[in-house]
Order: C-alpha cells, then sequence, then structure tokens
C-alpha cells in the first residue's frame, strides 16, 4: 500500500521524472487486509487475487517486480538488489513488516505465517479440510485467523503467553471482555501460558502440555523489514524502524520511509509512534509525494507537508466489528461507553481534557464521532462521554 499509493501520488501531484516501483514479490501489487477474509475463505471478487485498480502504465509507473533490495549505499545513491544495482535520485522506503517467526520453527511441516499472498494461498486447503489448527499468539491477525478456520469448521485452540487477548494493544481490563468471543465461537483460548516448541504435528506448551495440530498458525507480532539497510548509514530505531522526521524523511539526504517500515514523531501525543497499520500506509504517502515536489520548489511554489495523522484501524473476528483510533498511553483516564459485556460498547482514553483514542465494538458512530474529536483537539465532558446514550459529538465542550 505505501510504496504504490506514493507511485501514485507523485504522479497525480505532477512529479515529472521517471517514478520505479521495486518489489520483491512476483505477484502484480495488492492489498493485503483481504489475506485473512476473503482470500483464506476463497469468497469473493478477491480471493484470488486482490489487486489495486491503479493503472501503472497509464500513470507511466514502471513496475520491477521479483527484485529484492539487499542493501543500500547510500553516499552513492544506489540501491543494490539481487539483480543489479539501481542507481536513483530520491529513494522512497517502503518495504512494510515481516511477520516475528517463532523460534525453532523454521522448517518444521505445517507451521505457518500469514504476510504474503502466497502465505494465504497455502493456508487455503488447511482450512478446507477442517483440520486440528492451533493458532500461537492472540492478537489481531491470531483472531482473524481464527475467525476464519472456525467458519470453515476447523477445530481450533489459541495459546498466548500473556494473561488476556491483545496483549500490548489494549489494558488487561479491556480486552478481558473478549476471551467471551473466543469461547461463543467455539475457539478454545489458553492464555498464560507460552509455547516452548513446535513439532510435526503437535505443539509443545511451557507447562509440559501437548495440543496436537495438523498444523500452526503463527502470529506473534511484526517488525519492520529493515535488515537490508544495517550499515546503510539510514537511522533505526531499536524496534528496526527507520527513523524518519515529521515530513517523512530519513536521516540522509534523498530519502524518504513510510509505512510499517517508518517511525515519525507526533505532536499530537508527543512520542514517537510506529503504526503498522493500513490507513497509516494509506496516509504517508500524499506527504512523501507532496514532500518531494516541494524540495524542487526552492522558490516556495510548494509548501511542505508534515505528518502527524490520527492513527486508525479496525478488524473483522468472531462477528464483531471492532475499531481503534488515536494513541493510548498508561496515564489515560479510561471511561466506558455501554456494557462490555453486551453486543456494543466503546471505550474512551482521556489526556486531561481532550479524548486520546477510542475503541469501539459494533459502535461504527463512535468511532466517527471520536476521531473527529481527537483530529480536533476538542475539550470534552467526561460525564457524556460516558453516557453512551449520548451522541459522542455532543461531549464536545
Amino acid at each position: 500500500m505505501a510504496g504504490v499509493q506514493t507511485a501514485v501520488h507523485l504522479r497525480e501531484q505532477g512529479w515529472p521524472g521517471p517514478v520505479r516501483l521495486i518489489g520483491a514479490e512476483p505477484h502484480a501489487p495488492y492489498d493485503r487486509p483481504p489475506l485473512s477474509k476473503a482470500v483464506l475463505l476463497g469468497a469473493g471478487e478477491e480471493s484470488e487475487e486482490p489487486l489495486f485498480d491503479i493503472d501503472f502504465a497509464g500513470l507511466d509507473i514502471e513496475l520491477e517486480l521479483g527484485r529484492t533490495v539487499t542493501g543500500l549505499r547510500a553516499h552513492e545513491r544506489l540501491l543494490v538488489t539481487d539483480a543489479g544495482p539501481v542507481h536513483y535520485d530520491r529513494l522512497v522506503v517502503a518495504t512494510g513488516a515481516e511477520p516475528v517467526a517463532l523460534p525453532g520453527s523454521e522448517g518444521v511441516p505445517g507451521v505457518h505465517l500469514l504476510r504474503t499472498l502466497d502465505d494465504a494461498r497455502r493456508l487455503r486447503p488447511v482450512l478446507a479440510e477442517r483440520a486440528r489448527v492451533v493458532v500461537v499468539g492472540a492478537g489481531w491477525i491470531g483472531a482473524e485467523f481464527a475467525t476464519a478456520a472456525r467458519e470453515r469448521g476447523c477445530e481450533v485452540t489459541v495459546v498466548e503467553a500473556a494473561a488476556t487477548p491483545l496483549p500490548g494493544a489494549l489494558p488487561a481490563r479491556v480486552s478481558e471482555p473478549m476471551r467471551a468471543w473466543y469461547a461463543q465461537a467455539g475457539v478454545e483460548l489458553r492464555t498464560g501460558v507460552a509455547v516452548s516448541g513446535v513439532e510435526r504435528g503437535a505443539v509443545l506448551l511451557s507447562d509440559g502440555g501437548r495440543l496436537a495440530a495438523d498444523a500452526v498458525l503463527v502470529g506473534i507480532g511484526a517488525r519492520p523489514a529493515t535488515g537490508w539497510l544495517r550499515d546503510s548509514g539510514i537511522a533505526l530505531g531499536p524496534d528496526g524502524a527507520v527513523r524518519a522526521d515529521s515530513r517523512l524523511r530519513a536521516s540522509v539526504p534523498g530519502v524518504y520511509a513510510v509505512g510499517d517500515c517508518a517511525s515519525f514523531p507526533s505532536a499530537r501525543y508527543g512520542e514517537r509512534l510506529l503504526v503498522h497499520h493500513w490507513d497509516n500506509a494509506l496516509q504517508g504517502p500524499r506527504t512523501v509525494a507532496a514532500n518531494l515536489l516541494a524540495e524542487g520548489h526552492a522558490d516556495g511554489g510548494a509548501d511542505s507537508v508534515e505528518h502527524d495523522p490520527v492513527p486508525y484501524f479496525w478488524s473483522e473476528q468472531f462477528g464483531r466489528f471492532v475499531q481503534y483510533a488515536g494513541h493510548h498511553g498508561e496515564g489515560d483516564e479510561l471511561v466506558w461507553r455501554g456494557d462490555p459485556e453486551g453486543a456494543a460498547w466503546s471505550v474512551c482514553w482521556l489526556r486531561g481534557e481532550r479524548l486520546a483514542a477510542l475503541l469501539a465494538v459494533g459502535r461504527p458512530r463512535d468511532l466517527a464521532q471520536g476521531r473527529k474529536l481527537i483530529q480536533q483537539g476538542a475539550a470534552v465532558d467526561p460525564a457524556l462521554v460516558a453516557d453512551a446514550a449520548v451522541a459522542l459529538k455532543k461531549a464536545a465542550r
């Protein structure tokens, strides 16, 4: 998404020179959210190839597919690839993220990751066979895959080392009510136990347990795909992300970074953010394209743009539509809207008088109105925020 949209916005905003889009996968550029939904289930128009509806030739964007970049010599403005060197005038790094593998599981038959179109295609027969599936990790991908597997009639067990689902993403008191979703869907959720090993046909647990498994889906997180930038001179954070500035420029001249591989300073939240979600990969390219164009207008003909969006993502799991906007921290005040044991509810995080973040389960209007309040930086009345019968927009002071 980030690379494709950068190329498209460059053309739409009037970039005059050549645009080359290099990607390691052999497939034409495609959208990733359907991989854990339509593609995995083999349902709908997107089940085979969820391709972007973009006329690359018509936009004069040169596609170079199946070409892997292995290094960068920034002082020479040279990319090192498996098919020879590539010179550039400006470079946009949009290499995304890669799933974290379970240590010791590499090469074990039946162990899968879910990040690419080929990953989803390999998993589709597993679901069709109604196999016994063990999912390692109760994060967003784990929950979405478990949802699809149950829909296909698989026997599913999810193993999570933390005490509650979605550790790291949500506080325990927010994610704990989601435990019931697994049971209602017929999924066994085992929390507070780690995986100690994987062998053919089984998952071994730290408490001495052994789970039979025809297939194992590992969903324990993702990290920026930036290993190829080591020794390049580009500053990387401890999380592996390119440390971009507010205009998404990397630490060396002529290089930008966007999407899952880049962190950026947020004035809104007063900290550096690394956002591994589709919407960030959609919004960032507009910033990159505008700033690349601004570089060529030293006379002030174009203005530079800063990147500080309200982060947003969604997930469909166990018959529920879950949305999140903003960014919360440990010191934020948590306010419930509705009963978390019910079908629809929301949680808001307040930072002082302002709304910092919102999680909505089956309440899309809350999400839309809350996102606007966060964007505006409006002060809100906590009592009205807590009243689920009052439209959230009316909580603004």
